[in-house]
């Protein structure tokens, strides 16, 4: 289940956020903080959690780190939801999808 830790990583507002400013281009730890207006320390806590979901890979430049998007985690989120679309798919390939329901409840 190696994509349950980009969506636990993903489920904050904060490193959303973050990740899609780094998808655009790279940002410094500090550059980070300052958009989504919290302090360098826990910016830097945000961005441990999406490099350990494989969300994000930084470089060094001298004394500054550059993060960026990595979509290593993200591959292995669509390959989930895709798997769920294919069972989907299937499901009603045969047959099997259920009935809808009427506004109180009994299936048509």
């Amino acid at each position: 289940m190696a994509y349950g830790g980009c969506l636990v990583a993903l489920a904050d507002p904060t490193r959303r956020l973050m990740f899609e400013r780094l998808r655009r281009r790279p940002h410094t730890v500090g550059e980070l903080a300052t958009l989504a207006q919290i302090s360098q320390p826990g910016a830097s806590q945000h961005l441990r959690v999406l490099a350990d979901a494989r969300l994000v890979t930084h470089t060094q430049e001298g004394t500054r780190r550059y993060y960026q998007a990595d979509r290593a985690g993200l591959e292995e989120l669509r390959r989930y939801v895709e798997s769920l679309w294919d069972d989907v798919l299937a499901t009603y390939a045969a047959g099997d999808m259920p009935r809808p329901r009427n506004k109180r409840g009994a299936r048509r």
